[in-house]
């Protein structure tokens, strides 16, 4: 299949049917916490630090670093915060952290009772997997294993896809993608094995590429979420927007962004009929709902 055309049709907001939103809520929002295991044998995923001569070097040792303060520190700073507000979220993960000296961060958001969504095995962009259906059965069965449950979300890593992708998570048996960030409600793409619902993300509420790629101060991702809520939150009026809210452990929960991310979660949290759910709860919303 060819993308956009033969996946999904244009669809203005504008003209589509009223949806209904559970338990009276006018916007739904949702958290995403990335989780990942980056190899300090190959060059990082991310790059904080620009490589010597711009030629990349391993072990890279300040960006790998960068990534395990994360895992050490800023992923319990950051779900202290989370718990704390009574929130459940979702953990977009890298299955391997289920099995390797990380499996304490993914205990904690087990027994937490977080939904686990596909973020492959191990953190690398589709395109350079060796065998990109394997890794894709592979994470499915991790998370399964490790959880008990069957993992209904994928978000691929840097969102990136190849033309495969959505067929292999398709037949593999994911039910949702988050990585079409091109819409404020839920719709579905087709696939070789069926339909597969796509549940909207906004990559300008990621922390990755406001703080890193972007460069702004820690203060803009409170005053950037309020302005984005503030909008969706009055267009909900008339039709229910959904919400998105990515963080990464090494980003946000540095000592210097908590706060702001704390204010952020609170003053979602002051407003009646939001639903703060998760993206299983809003795919399983959107199925319910006749799509």
């Amino acid at each position: 299949m060819k993308l956009p055309t033969d996946r999904f049709d244009y669809s203005p907001i504008s003209t589509r049917p009223q949806m209904r939103l559970p338990g009276n809520a006018k916007m739904a929002v949702y958290l995403v916490v990335n989780v990942e295991d980056w190899d300090i044998e190959k060059p990082v995923a991310r790059q904080y630090f620009g490589a010597p001569q711009g030629v990349a070097t391993v072990p890279d040792v300040p960006n790998w670093s960068w990534h395990e303060y994360g895992m050490r520190v800023g992923f319990w700073r950051l779900f202290e915060a989370i718990q704390k507000r009574g929130i459940t979220a979702s953990t977009a993960i890298n299955a391997r952290v289920c099995e390797c000296q990380y499996e304490p961060v993914a205990r904690a958001m087990k027994e937490a009772g977080w939904e686990f969504m596909g973020h492959s095995y191990r953190q690398g962009a589709m395109h350079i997997i060796p065998d990109q259906a394997e890794a894709i059965q592979r994470t499915f069965d991790v998370i399964k294993a490790y959880t008990g449950v069957p993992p209904k979300g994928w978000l691929g890593p840097g969102l990136h896809e190849t033309w495969d992708t959505l067929d292999l998570l398709r037949a593999t048996g994911f039910e949702y993608v988050v990585d079409w960030a091109l819409d404020d409600q839920p719709f579905d793409i087709k696939t070789k094995s069926g339909p597969i619902a796509s549940i909207p993300y906004n990559f300008e509420l990621s922390d990755l590429p406001m703080m890193v790629a972007h460069q702004h101060e820690s203060s803009v991702w409170l005053s950037r979420t309020k302005d984005q809520f503030d909008c969706l939150y009055a267009e909900s009026e008339k039709q229910p927007r959904i919400m998105s809210m990515s963080v990464h452990p090494y980003i946000i929960g540095a000592p210097h962004r908590l706060k702001y991310f704390e204010q952020a979660l609170d003053y979602v949290l002051s407003h009646d009929r939001v639903w703060f759910a998760t993206g299983a709860d809003i795919y399983n919303w959107f199925r319910s709902n006749g799509s």
